[in-house]
């Protein structure tokens, strides 16, 4: 545990000062191929960064901080687009923005608040808790979590619809309290206002929902611009503007799914065997397939969301069993995080033992 500690620390010093390189030197070459050249030994080394880590949690939000969103932000910073594009923030913000899970939230222009698009209508509304609610919240999402990790004692005793049920919701809890608990620092410290990471997926009414405006965020709003505007706009002047966003749509789950593949090299350090890559492959088109329904049955007929909600969590749930899971489960995975659990907490005990005052009679 504390060599693993040690090498998670060297990890993210590298880190820094390899984003201190990037803000001092990179940022005054010109945008463009020159820039991206330069960082190219930036990108090498966030994707190798996390191979230095052996534990599930420090491994994975630092595969996922580095490897993903740190490569693409940075990706974007060589043209001068993204969060980190003119004018540079300071350099802790600059460090905080390119390898942190943050959105920082911007009014909205006057154009978007007048637009009378109708495709703005089946955005979901997003709440604005309090940070008192933000906080239970949060703190309800770390109870049901503590109680799944408690519930996989008796796995031998359930059925194997109860347990996918438990990695469902187990997936979803610990990303985005892990998500939130990352920014938080940083949002304390600094004042950001910041974009939640995720907006109530389990209320999701079709996958067009669930993958473009409810789960993880962070991930969405990085790869919108990186591929697939790209590829909307090079598909609108070969096949035409209606149909441009279905390449785009698929050609982003592809690249989505090929970065979990080495996301997952991180947790295996086996070869791949695709299985996530086709998940992302399969969701792609059935989203794409839905846009297009949804475009030629436009205010005919319309799936009431009492249907369209839970039809959407189970193919999502069933798709997950069938290809999401089943890589991580042959290598030990689930296990591994569950006992690293119980080191967490024994750690814990022996390192912070705590000390209850007795009330006086």
């Amino acid at each position: 545990m504390d060599a693993e500690i040690k090498n998670f620390i060297k990890v993210w010093i590298t880190a820094i000062t390899s984003l201190c390189y990037c803000y001092y030197i990179v940022a005054k070459i010109p945008r463009g191929t020159i820039r991206l050249l330069f960082l190219l030994p930036i990108f090498y080394l966030f994707t190798m960064l996390p191979c230095n880590l052996n534990s599930f949690h420090l491994g994975a939000p630092t595969a996922f901080f580095l490897g993903w969103l740190g490569n693409f932000k940075l990706l974007l910073f060589a043209f001068d687009q993204g969060p980190l594009s003119p004018p540079l923030p300071k350099l802790l913000h600059f460090i905080s923005i390119a390898c942190l899970p943050i959105k920082l939230k911007q009014d909205p222009s006057p154009n978007t608040k007048n637009n009378k698009n109708p495709s703005h209508k089946s955005t979901p509304k997003s709440h604005n808790p309090t940070k008192v609610t933000r906080s239970m919240l949060l703190a309800i999402k770390a109870l049901l979590l503590a109680m799944i990790i408690r519930a996989y004692e008796r796995r031998s005793n359930l059925h194997p619809y109860v347990i996918l049920a438990l990695y469902c919701c187990h997936t979803y809890l610990a990303v985005e309290i892990v998500l939130v608990l990352a920014a938080a620092p940083v949002q304390a410290i600094f004042g950001f206002e910041i974009e939640p990471q995720f907006n109530e997926p389990y209320f999701a009414t079709s996958l067009q929902d669930f993958w473009g405006h409810r789960w993880n965020l962070m991930v969405t709003s990085i790869l919108r611009p990186t591929i697939y505007i790209p590829i909307r706009c090079i598909s609108a002047n070969v096949i035409g503007s209606r149909w441009a966003a279905l390449p785009a749509i698929i050609s982003t789950f592809i690249v989505s799914g090929l970065a979990h593949e080495v996301i997952y090299f991180y947790f295996t350090r086996v070869h791949p065997t695709w299985e996530v890559t086709w998940f992302f492959i399969l969701h792609g088109v059935c989203t794409a397939i839905e846009v297009v329904v949804k475009k030629a049955v436009t205010n005919r007929w319309w799936l009431h969301r009492a249907i369209s909600g839970p039809l959407t969590i189970i193919f999502v749930a069933v798709t997950g069993d069938w290809l999401f899971f089943p890589q991580l489960i042959r290598n030990g995975v689930d296990i591994k995080v569950i006992e690293e659990y119980s080191i967490l907490v024994d750690f814990v005990k022996v390192n912070i033992p705590l000390h209850l005052p007795l009330g006086k009679s």
